[in-house]
């Protein structure tokens, strides 16, 4: 996507959208409107789009939208079910709208209906699926003819947890056992957690920020727990010569430390071969209580979820 701005009537729901992605698994991220469904919408060429902004699989879908989504599967939120239609028969059809000619569509409808779980209800109608076999289904239909990429948009929508957990199990799958490409488009940070390499963030139609899921407990900036008794007034000025912010809550303090500062500081003390590790962070902590005689209780790193990153990234 290259540098797109893109609106259904006046006033733009994309920005100026900016990015280049290769094959994994990426979460889409952003507050209701913030864009996340129009983005995939454009990437998969379902709206006008003006020439050479986006391309997928090396096509410019404002020209070969049709061909390139050969290679695209799509789950929408809402839809994708046709009523009086047994489970195996809509798939099978939808293969064959992909292109694939009649017989292979059903030979592969009936493999994707076992790899999702509907293998004993295939030939049931699938207006009487039950929400998480609804859901289950329209993965089945994304996936009928092999796709290269596979666009989400919120498949664990009204499932209970066992069904979410369920969902995110196949999902995981494909990325990480199968090499399939996958846009996961959610609400809920846990799910991209679970399955996702990285994450765009989009808010208010523009693209905010683009990182690793696993390197946001990688962070410099760290928040420790601390619990001790004894010098407090010479433990918190040793703790300011690190430069440490310290709030407080009844018995604990929270210490938040730049640990770039520290090893550029203290390389002779700290394993500068990791990045931030948080044991530098201890160490640093507990120097400072030893120096000063402050007898401590409790040293602990409180985990740097996507959740804290996420709403520090849209609320700023």
């Amino acid at each position: 996507m290259n540098d797109l701005t893109f609106a259904y009537l006046k006033d733009p729901v994309l920005k100026k959208v900016d990015f280049d992605l290769q094959r994994g698994a990426v979460g889409l991220l952003g507050p209701n409107g913030s864009g996340k469904t129009t983005l995939l919408r454009c990437l998969l060429g379902q709206v006008p789009l003006p020439k050479g902004k986006v391309e997928v699989l090396g096509m410019d879908m404002a020209k070969k939208a049709r061909l390139a989504r050969a290679g695209l599967g799509w789950m929408p939120e809402r839809g994708g079910i046709i009523p009086g239609m047994s489970g195996v028969g809509l798939v099978a059809y939808l293969g064959q709208l992909s292109g694939m000619p009649a017989r292979d569509a059903m030979q592969r409808s009936h493999e994707v209906l076992n790899f999702v779980g509907l293998s004993d209800e295939r030939y049931r109608q699938c207006d009487d699926y039950s929400q998480g076999m609804k859901q289950r289904l329209k993965l089945a239909q994304a996936l009928v003819h092999d796709p290269v990429w596979l666009f989400l948009d919120e498949p664990t929508s009204g499932l209970d947890p066992r069904g979410r957990i369920s969902i995110l199990k196949l999902i995981k799958d494909l990325a990480r056992n199968k090499g399939m490409g996958v846009i996961l488009s959610t609400h809920l940070l846990a799910d991209v957690e679970t399955v996702c390499d990285e994450i765009l963030v989009l808010r208010q139609g523009e693209l905010l920020a683009r990182e690793k899921v696993n390197a946001t407990g990688c962070k410099p900036l760290q928040v420790f727990e601390v619990e001790g008794f004894g010098e407090e007034s010479a433990f918190l000025a040793g703790l300011e010569k690190l430069g440490a912010e310290v709030t407080h809550d009844k018995r604990l303090m929270f210490v938040k430390l730049n640990l770039e500062t520290i090893q550029n500081d203290q390389d002779a003390s700290l394993n500068s071969d990791v990045p931030f590790p948080a044991v530098d962070g201890v160490n640093a902590i507990l120097s400072v209580a030893s120096d000063c005689g402050y007898a401590l209780r409790r040293v602990r790193r409180r985990p740097v979820s996507l959740a804290d990153e996420f709403y520090k990234m849209v609320e700023a």
